[in-house]
């Protein structure tokens, strides 16, 4: 983590009083529309073993941190609003929190993300019966309750392009070779699978003294591979576990179906992140 991500301008905003049974410290990032997924996500996020921290990249306006507070003032446990540093990246972001964390365990969470009731509960349990595990990545359902497949090998930038930008027909003529960079050999919703590459940043559950001796996300990425890096970062460090018995609902998407300025972060982050990992064209 560097230091200007300790060091950028911020408000801080506490609206409910500590939570002295919190085992989880829960980052959160949000911008622009991502205000219309906080109140499913807190809704299934449980408020006795964490507290939350919402990292607002927004503009800095007294109407949108009115507008927050509102959405959060039923939480039952302790909340913190870090706003007014402006839109300074999603990994950056998430370093704001992680510099203030002093909890146990640590989870980058996506503001489109719901949780199963019992999802904190079987994460504690795991993590607590593993002490080898240094991050935990859950089992993603899509709002169809199809299993997403975000566990994935090391890319090359063939099954990027195909997974990100080809059309269906394309894709689908690939379906071989991209079934095995999404790890569907290997991903179920029923058994643990022990390091897995890479791992999404939608919901990562790290150990806190993990993520702070890897340093936390790498603030050259603005957005996409941010978790790409993290992920092969953490492996160095600690053993990574996919965890089936942990469910969530992801209701994000693809960079292509978000405009050309998305298209063109994903295209400069992976750049960095190859020039960082290493090249692998197919």
């Amino acid at each position: 983590m560097r230091d200007g991500d300790r060091s950028a301008n911020q408000e801080m905003t506490g609206l409910a009083t500590g939570n002295p049974r919190a085992r989880i410290i829960a980052s959160v990032v949000i911008y622009g529309a991502d205000l219309r997924y906080i109140g499913p996500m807190l809704a299934s996020l449980s408020g006795d073993a964490v507290r939350l921290v919402v990292i607002d990249n927004g503009p800095a306006d007294a109407d949108r941190l009115a507008t927050l507070s509102t959405l959060l003032k039923d939480w039952s446990g302790e909340i913190e609003i870090l706003s007014g540093h402006g839109n300074v990246g999603y990994g950056r972001g998430h370093n704001l929190a992680i510099g203030r964390c002093s909890s146990r365990y640590h989870l980058v969470l996506n503001p489109d993300v719901e949780l199963a009731p019992d999802a904190i509960f079987e994460a504690l349990a795991f993590m607590d019966a593993h002490p080898d595990c240094g991050l935990l990545a859950p089992a993603v359902r899509d709002e169809s309750g199809d299993l997403q497949y975000l566990c994935k090998r090391y890319p090359n930038v063939l099954d990027l392009l195909l997974r990100g930008f080809a059309p269906r027909w394309v894709s689908k003529r690939f379906r071989t070779r991209l079934d095995r960079y999404e790890m569907r050999d290997l991903i179920n919703d029923h058994d643990t699978l022990w390091d897995p590459p890479i791992v999404s940043g939608c919901f990562m559950l790290f150990r806190t003294d993990v993520l702070k001796a890897v340093g936390g996300f790498d603030p050259r990425y603005f957005l996409y591979f941010e978790d790409f890096d993290l992920s092969l970062r953490a492996a160095r460090a600690t053993r990574i576990a996919y965890v089936p018995k942990v469910r969530i609902v992801h209701h994000g998407g693809g960079a292509a179906r978000k405009g050309p300025a998305h298209m063109r972060m994903f295209v400069t982050s992976a750049a960095k992140f190859f020039r960082q990992h290493g090249w692998r064209w197919a």
